[in-house]
């Protein structure tokens, strides 16, 4: 076996060193990512200039770069809040936030990479029972759901405003209550909803009697007003009329010319 150069082995020690360093100098970050620079021999972490961006990143190998998520996540949280009366209530929200890329380095100094368990969820949490401790179940269960989660996601940006985060959006899931109040406002509900049908068909049968006796009234009028127009002349006349059209009828019949007791002509018969 040859040996090698007296050059070839120091080169190939520089080769190894070289892929090395290059190995931990490389960085590669991914969509939806940014990257924390911490200057190692500098003051640390970078707070001072934007974070690294997405794609391929050469750094001195004695640096580190610790890599965020930086596009919008979600987080589910499920609790147990007491209502404005002490009752304990089940309250399910999600809600969407994502860091603020341009403070990242701030976020990371400060807050560190568990940002969501230390600042987020006990934001969450706090405001869920600052506010539903405003509402009785009744209000929770029915009439306040949508306010309820507008406070919610209000008092809980409050908070993360000044934390380097921002808060897209709050949902409340679901609200759970104890299976008797829950049954309690459910009749409650049924009874009102029924109430509310009753008072509509005696207002609907109020309104159909008022309308049958306007009509009545309006008959009742006109047969007054027809009958006092009805004098013994107009009736002459209107007997008048008919008999002449009679008499001009094809038809056979015998006309008495004269008068009965009304004064009218008398028709005695036709054929």
């Amino acid at each position: 076996m040859e040996k090698l150069p007296k050059v070839a082995l120091p080169v190939i020690v520089v080769a190894i060193i070289l892929v090395i360093v290059l190995a931990k100098s490389a960085v590669t970050i991914g969509s939806g990512e940014a990257g924390v620079l911490y200057k190692t021999f500098d003051n640390g972490v970078v707070t001072d200039a934007p974070p690294l961006g997405e794609g391929f990143h050469i750094v001195a190998p004695w640096n580190k770069v610790i890599i965020y998520e930086v596009r919008q996540q979600e987080l589910f949280e499920k609790m147990k809040v007491l209502s404005s009366n002490g009752l304990d209530i089940i309250l399910e929200t999600t809600a969407w936030y994502m860091p603020k890329s341009v403070d990242l380095g701030r976020l990371h100094q400060e807050k560190g990479e568990n940002y969501l368990d230390r600042i987020i969820k006990p934001a969450l949490r706090s405001a869920a029972r600052s506010v539903v401790g405003r509402y009785t179940p009744e209000q929770l269960y029915s009439s306040k759901r949508d306010i309820i989660q507008s406070e919610i996601f209000d008092e809980t940006k409050k908070i993360l405003d000044n934390q380097y985060i921002v808060l897209n959006d709050v949902l409340v899931r679901d609200v759970t209550l104890p299976a008797t109040i829950k049954d309690a406002i459910e009749r409650k509900l049924k009874q009102e909803q029924e109430s509310l049908e009753y008072e509509f068909r005696l207002v609907t049968a109020a309104k159909e009697a008022e309308k049958v006796i306007i009509e009545a009234q309006g008959k009742a009028d006109a047969n007054r007003i027809l009958s006092a127009s009805l004098t013994d002349k107009i009736l002459q006349d209107k007997g008048i009329e008919a008999t002449i059209k009679l008499s001009e009828s094809p038809n056979s019949k015998v006309i008495v010319i004269g008068s009965g007791d009304s004064g009218m002509p008398i028709i005695l018969g036709n054929q």
